[in-house]
């Protein structure tokens, strides 16, 4: 059993650091911007503690987990004010699960190297779903040894765990994750939109195509929501919008060219001003409806 601090209880990290709390019976603190989420979280596990900041939550702790909001969040509970880099122990591994930029994930692996310990960045893919259920896709950036060691307690809320290479490389994977999967509901969107303009039987037109070439996850868990205009679930355009913001700046300075990402980006911009910015994303085929009624 090792001590683990987790950082971070909304929708993902909620139930993720219950996992690592029954799966793995690991010895948890953790901690959260808003107490009462933590006290809630403490009283529905039945275990663990609740620590006022970052630091005294990764104070003699084994692993630190986060996840939080974004960049500015992330430097917030490590290296600033009552951050957990103050409190930890040399060779203890901080993992990261945000989903945050490149830039950020290696700045905070020297600081941690400075420091006498290591750092891992491991954005996850799988949504809430995916969190709840424990078996979400991990990609990790870092030393392979401190991957080796931290492995075990990750894969309590994983399905699949893979070091893609150096620090930052787990972020930039989480990049190509969501790029590919904008193109892919925006092709859905206009697939199912298709086939209800032409009167087909939605249910077989699905049940028919998802066992061949255009079979997906998107399609398998979302075109049933999706042809009946249910979105209040899953992961938002506003969080989807940050992720393609993130991949979009990596993109202007590695050179990549991303027509197609950068278009749905603008596509979510109007499903947001539709007042769908807590909405799943897979509402892309909201806008293609409302077009139908101007």
């Amino acid at each position: 059993m090792a001590k683990v601090a987790w950082i971070g209880l909304g929708v993902m990290g909620y139930p993720m650091a219950g996992h690592v709390l029954k799966k793995g019976g690991h010895d948890l603190v953790v901690y959260n911007r808003t107490t009462s989420k933590a006290e809630a979280w403490v009283k529905e596990y039945g275990a663990g503690r609740v620590a006022k900041t970052p630091a005294e939550a990764a104070e003699g702790a084994d692993f630190v987990f986060s996840c939080v909001g974004n960049d500015d969040d992330l430097r917030s509970v490590t290296i600033g004010e009552n951050g957990a880099f103050h409190a930890m122990k040399k060779g203890a591994i901080f993992i990261d699960n945000t989903t945050a930029s490149a830039n950020v994930a290696r700045e905070l692996y020297a600081a941690a190297k400075e420091r006498g310990f290591d750092f891992l960045d491991a954005p996850v893919s799988g949504g809430q779903s995916g969190a709840e259920n424990g078996v979400l896709t991990v990609m990790v950036g870092g030393d392979p040894e401190v991957f080796e060691r931290a492995k075990p307690v990750i894969s309590n809320y994983a399905r699949m765990v893979n070091l893609i290479g150096p620090a930052g490389s787990g972020q930039l994977t989480k990049m190509v994750n969501q790029i590919c999967i904008a193109g892919l509901v925006q092709a859905l969107s206009e697939g199912i939109h298709f086939a209800q303009k032409a009167g087909l039987n939605i249910p077989l037109v699905m049940e028919t195509i998802s066992k061949g070439a255009a079979g997906s996850w998107q399609m398998e868990n979302r075109w049933k929501t999706m042809s009946e205009g249910k979105f209040d679930f899953g992961f938002a355009v506003d969080w989807m919008r940050k992720d393609l913001m993130i991949a979009l700046d990596e993109a202007r300075r590695n050179g990549a060219s991303l027509p197609v990402a950068a278009l749905v980006d603008q596509f979510y911009s109007e499903v947001q001003k539709m007042g769908g910015g807590r909405w799943d994303t897979s509402s892309l085929i909201a806008r293609l409806n409302n077009a139908d009624k101007k």
